[in-house]
């Protein structure tokens, strides 16, 4: 496994309708390399975004779909997402702010 820094962690937010929700509850939502892990992933959060102190981060590893383009079949590249919550105290992530 190579040396990952903070800034190649985090790959970039998640927009949807369930993580735009989150938002209120101080929960965002982001792709991160696959190799990453739980502290890896709080220290980049921290690190990025000034002012910001995370509780808690859950991680999950999503497959690569199926695909099929013609008689070939094949797969998209495996994902992992991070669900951060940060603290009350905490400033808000600006990202997401104009959303």
């Amino acid at each position: 496994m190579a040396a990952i820094q903070y800034y190649d962690v985090i790959l970039k937010p998640v927009i949807t309708e369930k993580s735009m929700a989150g938002m209120g509850e101080k929960k965002y939502t982001f792709l991160v390399h696959p190799e990453a892990n739980k502290t890896m992933i709080k220290e980049a959060v921290e690190k990025m975004f000034d002012g910001t102190k995370v509780s808690r981060v859950n991680t999950m590893n999503c497959d690569g779909k199926k695909k099929r383009r013609g008689y070939v079949f094949g797969k998209t590249a495996k994902t992992k997402k991070a669900i951060v919550w940060l603290t009350e105290d905490s400033k808000d992530i600006e990202i997401f702010a104009g959303l």
